[in-house]
């Protein structure tokens, strides 16, 4: 139910915003939007089912709109509001401008905070291990190879300005990167960082946690809410029972599901690794109450007489010849019985051994605790086990997907084998998930007080049943889940132009990188601003390498994704551009998403091709095998729709704001000649069209 008090801080928000913001100029859009947010998260459609869908096109305002209308709900129901993202950038947005604004907007009191693994901070007593003399042998020890003077150095100055404050050991606001060897020496883990030791109440991770409960607002990433769901819900985050999430660019969350859900565990280098670790075994135990400790130390060592031997044995079961690109393949997710019978006995010994050195590291924790034993030396022991239970973990979850038998509803596991290519006679067994929808019902949907999927590219082909499908969202009446899209405010009619040229190659032809090579420059103005984007780097670089040196020559300056970082990218062509040159950016799939380039910054955009995907990937191949299965059609179920979300997300590109205008070039015919041209071309946004025939 909305109550007055919450109509009341909405209104107030509002018009505070509108006396605030110069040339403020009310978007009926956004104002709906706000509505429908707060009328789905206050039961005003279905009781218990309080989801909502929600496209809003570009220059909607969407971060201002759900603020606006999630917060006053939030608050005064005395339930924690998750914002989950796709990327950095927009986590960034939120928390130092569109948090902060709001904030200034309304009469409510809230505290907002972002939410990071624990992966993301130091462990402060390991970075005082290495950079302290007499406690840095045992942490040095740690390292596979001694480090470096440099590394020392590095190692020293962080220790210094955390440790008077200047640094709060967060990985990302260190100013310049930190070498992932690096920062595995200093990672707080949750075996060595625990928060009842009294020497870690005031590491990085806990005085983080410790801020994350004062918090109503969370700003957190898809990735970090699913880590959290996968633990049950309420480990890291607020439970969901509690919550009302708002999972932004939300069309990238069943990809992050499934890809949370998936594992894979090599053979001979889990078995070599494996006699590492019972060796090390010994030493550990040492440190533990021996006597509570010797009973595990004998499961350990059981678990891995049945898991070397095996893994060693299956390892000489496969062959490169049957790894077809070096892919092998089951279909339907079907093993072969004396594999399943395999992956069963693998299954049970992986538990087994994961569970007793659970056990083996609480017992040392425990002495720790109590003071039996020092910090120094609990430390790297603790640290090397906490490193050990994660591959252990994810062993132990590729043989218990091995191990599932076939299920008499849904999409299959996808499983697969990749041969090594550093390790001769290796292979990597892969399982993943071929559908995640019921999951993220499971885990969200069906648990949460509420949510909001909002996203400028949620329908496909002009309808939400694709998204629906991938995120196990029910789209029938009755159901209560609400669906909206709402269009840009542009004037696309007047602000931009979609031209598509006659092309006198098609894009399967080998030739059409040739005809790309001739046309190309063609299609580039003089002092304007141009994003080309390709469907594959062999095809960009082909172009790059015929058409660098007659740029050059005409003084147009050329940029290609991958040969410099994003950000530097960026700055040359902002630069470029403000001193009215010709800036000319090559990218592939990625530059066509967050790429936010307003004004004269971009007016002129190259889609080279329908971004269609191949399924070449072990999981996308068995998708289509199930799709096939039930008399589907894969080209149309899956890769269509993902090709008109791609290619409106591409489009998406040119306009930014009310004052910008530009073209768009679709050299791809195919738009034109085939019968699902005219659907993907009807979803795009309504420029004025010309087509030369």
């Amino acid at each position: 139910m909305i109550t007055p008090r919450i109509q009341k801080s909405i209104r107030q928000s509002y018009q505070n915003l509108q006396a605030q913001m110069e040339n403020f100029t009310p978007r009926r859009g956004q104002n709906y939007l706000v509505a429908e947010i707060t009328k789905t998260l206050c039961g005003t459609y279905h009781a218990k089912n309080r989801l909502l869908v929600a496209e809003a096109g570009t220059g909607i305002g969407k971060s201002l709109s759900y603020l606006m209308g999630a917060v006053p709900v939030a608050v005064l129901n005395n339930k924690k509001l998750i914002i989950a993202t796709a990327t950095v950038a927009l986590q960034e947005q939120l928390l130092h401008k569109d948090l902060p604004l709001y904030r200034r907007l309304t009469d409510l009191d809230f505290q907002f905070r972002i939410a990071k693994g624990r992966q993301r901070y130091c462990c402060a007593e390991k970075l005082a291990a290495i950079c302290e003399p007499e406690t840095s042998s045992g942490q040095v020890a740690l390292f596979e190879s001694p480090p470096t003077e440099q590394d020392i150095s590095l190692y020293k100055e962080l220790y210094s300005q955390w440790s008077t404050g200047k640094w709060d050991g967060d990985r990302d606001s260190w100013p310049t990167p930190i070498e992932d060897s690096m920062w595995l020496q200093i990672v707080s883990d949750k075996h060595s960082c625990n928060p009842t030791f009294a020497i870690h109440h005031h590491c990085p991770f806990q005085k983080a946690r410790a801020t994350l409960e004062q918090a109503d607002v969370i700003i957190a990433n898809h990735s970090l809410v699913m880590a959290d769901a996968d633990l049950g819900g309420g480990i890291i985050l607020p439970e969901p029972e509690n919550s009302i999430y708002i999972f932004d660019e939300a069309h990238h969350l069943p990809q992050v599901a499934r890809d949370h859900a998936a594992a894979s565990s090599t053979l001979k280098n889990t078995a070599s690794w494996l006699e590492k670790f019972h060796q090390s075994l010994a030493q550990w135990v040492q440190l533990t109450d021996e006597s509570r400790a010797s009973r595990f130390k004998d499961e350990i060592a059981s678990a891995i007489q049945i898991l070397i031997p095996a893994l060693s044995q299956l390892a000489r079961q496969f062959t490169p010849e049957q790894c077809q690109d070096g892919v092998l393949r089951f279909e339907h997710g079907e093993l072969p019985e004396w594999l399943f019978a395999e992956s069963k006995a693998l299954k049970q010994a992986s538990i087994k051994i994961c569970q007793a050195t659970a056990k083996v590291a609480d017992l040392l924790t425990e002495r720790l605790q109590e003071g039996q034993i020092s910090n120094r030396i609990a430390s790297p022991a603790l640290a090397e086990l906490g490193i050990s239970l994660q591959r252990l973990d994810s062993m132990a979850q590729v043989w218990t997907l091995m191990a599932e038998p076939p299920r008499d509803y849904g999409a299959p596991m996808a499983r697969w084998i990749t041969a090594s290519e550093s390790l001769p006679g290796d292979y990597t067994i892969h399982v993943s998930p071929i559908e995640i929808g019921w999951k993220l019902d499971q885990q969200f949907w069906s648990r949460c007080y509420g949510a909001i999927m909002v996203s400028a590219t949620l329908r496909a082909l002009n309808s939400f049943a694709f998204f629906c499908h991938q995120s196990g969202i029910s789209a029938q009446p009755d159901e209560g889940t609400q669906f909206i899209a709402l269009a840009s405010p542009f004037d696309y009619p007047s602000q931009g132009e979609l031209y598509i040229p006659q092309v006198h190659q098609e894009p399967q032809s080998p030739h059409y990188t040739l005809a790309l090579i001739e046309q190309l420059p063609t299609l580039i103005r003089e002092k304007q601003a141009t994003l080309v984007l390709f469907s594959s780097y062999w095809q960009m670089n082909q172009v790059t390498e015929a058409l660098k040196s007659d740029f050059k020559k005409r003084g147009w300056l050329l940029q290609i994704q991958g040969k410099k970082s994003r950000t530097e990218i960026l700055k040359t062509h902002r630069f470029t551009v403000e001193h009215q040159g010709t800036s000319i950016i090559f990218g592939t799939g990625s530059f066509s998403e967050g790429l936010d380039l307003p004004g004269r910054l971009l007016e002129n955009v190259i889609i080279t091709k329908i971004p269609f995907s191949v399924p070449t990937s072990p999981i996308e191949q068995a998708h289509a095998e199930y799709i096939l299965s039930k008399g589907g059609n894969p080209f149309m179920q899956i890769t269509v729709p993902e090709a008109s979300r791609k290619l409106i997300q591409c489009v998406g590109r040119l306009l930014r704001n009310e004052e910008d205008s530009g073209r768009v070039v679709i050299l791809d015919r195919r738009v034109v000649t085939k019968k699902y041209g005219k659907a993907l071309l009807d979803a795009l946004p309504p420029f004025k069209r010309i087509i030369e025939s």
